[in-house]
């Protein structure tokens, strides 16, 4: 009841998760129950702890890596796009283009309406009408407006009004807090921000002179010679910017005095501030987008991982043999593709532990055959008085010893077969040199009557293409005991004939001999172990009956197949035997 009501309080998806997670757990202990007592036990245990490991954790470490990955590159981009310095800086030169247009204008009026023309005198900008005109020019843009006589006094500015008490300075009030309280939240979290970041220029401050001169800027210096010129600073009180372009008043390219028009930043920030706005919403839908693509992604990539790893903890803490993985093979990707190897390998896992347990019980059975006949024959000898008889019980006793020997010797080898195969690589090995290595041996130690190997190698072929990858030691093995059982089975003089050919992207080596054959429905059973089909006369325990099936496990490891039939003449009957092994070709220049 505590988890539930813990769920109810977290959010949907984490409902969804965890409600997921427990069916998943449910699921798999559902088709994986095992009889066993202590499975049973066992099971709540580690289920409950899945269960309080999700309640106290609802994001996985994955899901959190893939929400900070996805998050933090498109935060990185959001305040990119929000710092907005290139988009202000137009703004910027786009104010002073403006404000440079509007000084032209206001200067030739000027020119044409506050100078006074004297024959043969120089022409003077009269103060009083420039005061005027002015202030008439600079009003429909409530901006500032400054005019400077040709020696640089400031003979008007709109920020002082005339009275009988004296000039008065107008200032504009910053107007009134507008917006709702998201968006000046918004402005202030962005200020805080800002005030972390480098700025992108530093501007100089902005001084309000007692009595001001065309020196104390320079762009109304500028604008005496002639040249219009622009600025811009910072008010030391609020932090805004103030704008300002100088431009001469001239009159037949007499320059008459400079007009300097001013105007601060607050249409700017109002401009920035709505596009940052309008970024900021859709960087908010993109942010919940990715959110939840993320949660999404993890979902599918983070619960089927840990569904692997709670199913692969139950079949390692196990006593059973059903199948506890989950099949995500339908999914086509990378989890799919571990939970198919999961699988297999799960299986491959109890395969090789029926095998261990089937050698085992063999190895057991077989060893047990020896051992009974020589306590038997050690009993008899001892109570035995007859030196013929007791000699007849020692040739059985030193017979068992031998098979013994021979038996565990072939174990031994079987046993540590899959290590071996496991551990040595593997490299291009000729076919075609090995069985004519092997022909020469057999007919080097031929003896009188025993029946021959002889090697055949299709005409025109390459050796080239008689090479497989291998281990050539292993592979010699199974060749060995393949002619072996030929040369047992075979009748004295009889030929045992050895054939290898590629056939395709494989090279099949086929041994046939002459003997009495397979028995019928034994073909696949001559390769378990300890399987023993002599031929009629040879003394018992001379093999173990472990050849065929080393030969087996060998080929298998080398991705072959081996096989077993019956050779029949044109009547039907059996003839002989015919042993087929077929191994991956190698691979054109690898040798």
């Amino acid at each position: 009841m505590a988890s539930s009501r813990r769920s109810r309080r977290s959010t949907g998806w984490a409902i969804a998760t965890a409600t997921d997670d427990r069916a998943a757990v449910a699921a798999i202990s559902a088709d994986s129950a095992e009889p066993n007592a202590r499975s049973r036990v066992s099971e709540p245990a580690e289920i409950s702890r899945y269960r309080r490991g999700v309640l106290r954790r609802r994001l996985s470490p994955l899901t959190r890596r893939i929400l900070a990955v996805n998050v933090l590159a498109l935060g990185l981009l959001g305040l990119a796009l929000l710092y907005l310095g290139e988009y202000r800086n137009s703004l910027i030169a786009t104010e002073l283009e403006a404000l440079k247009t509007q000084g032209e204008i206001s200067a030739a009026a000027l020119s044409e309406g506050a100078v006074f023309e004297v024959p043969n005198e120089p022409e003077l900008l009269i103060p009083d009408l420039g005061r005027q005109m002015i202030r008439r020019l600079v009003e429909p843009t409530r901006g500032r407006a400054r005019l400077f006589d040709a020696n640089g006094t400031l003979i008007a500015d709109t920020r002082w009004l005339g009275g009988p008490g004296g000039p008065v300075q107008v200032e504009e009030l910053p107007p009134p807090a507008s917006g709702d309280s998201f968006t000046r939240n918004v402005d202030r979290i962005f200020a805080w921000i800002r005030s972390w970041l480098p700025a992108s220029t530093d501007y100089p401050p902005d001084v309000e002179y007692v009595a001001p001169t065309a020196q104390d800027f320079p762009e109304v210096e500028s604008a005496l010679k002639g040249e219009p010129a622009h600025a811009v600073r910072r008010d030391r009180i609020n932090g805004e910017l103030v704008l300002s372009v100088a431009v001469p008043v001239q009159r037949y390219r007499q320059v008459l005095g400079a007009v300097m028009f001013s105007s601060n930043s607050r249409g700017i920030e109002q401009a920035v501030r709505l596009v940052r706005l309008e970024i900021l919403k859709m960087f908010l839908l993109a942010l919940s987008v990715t959110v939840l693509l993320s949660l999404y992604l993890a979902s599918t990539i983070a619960r089927p991982i840990r569904r692997l790893a709670i199913a692969a903890e139950r079949v390692r803490r196990g006593h059973g043999r059903q199948m506890a993985i989950p099949d995500f093979t339908q999914r086509g990707d990378e989890i799919g593709e571990l939970s198919g190897a999961l699988r297999e390998m799960t299986d491959a896992l109890w395969r090789r532990m029926d095998a261990i347990e089937h050698f085992a019980a063999d190895v057991a059975h077989e060893i047990k055959n020896p051992l009974t006949s020589l306590k038997s024959a050690v009993e008899t000898a001892v109570r035995m008085t007859d030196p013929a008889k007791q000699r007849r019980l020692l040739d059985v006793i030193v017979e068992d010893v031998a098979r013994l020997d021979r038996l565990i010797s072939d174990i031994s080898d079987a046993s540590r077969l899959d290590a071996e195969l496991s551990r040595i690589e593997v490299e291009p090995v000729s076919l075609a040199d090995m069985l004519l290595a092997l022909a020469d041996v057999y007919a080097a130690s031929e003896k009188e009557g025993a029946p021959k190997p002889v090697l055949v190698l299709p005409p025109g072929v390459a050796r080239s293409k008689l090479v497989v990858p291998g281990i050539e030691s292993r592979l010699g093995q199974v060749f060995r005991n393949l002619i072996d059982n030929a040369v047992s089975f075979s009748p004295p003089g009889g030929t045992i004939q050895i054939t290898a050919e590629p056939a395709g992207d494989h090279v099949n080596v086929i041994v046939e001999d002459e003997g009495p054959g397979i028995p019928e429905g034994k073909l696949q059973a001559i390769f378990d172990r300890f399987y023993t089909e002599r031929p009629v006369g040879e003394k018992f325990g001379t093999h173990s009956g472990l050849g065929l099936s080393i030969s087996k496990q060998i080929v298998d490891a080398h991705r072959g197949t081996i096989r077993a039939e019956n050779r029949r003449d044109r009547e039907g009957r059996v003839i002989g035997a015919r042993f087929i092994v077929c191994l991956p070709a190698a691979e054109r220049g690898a040798s």
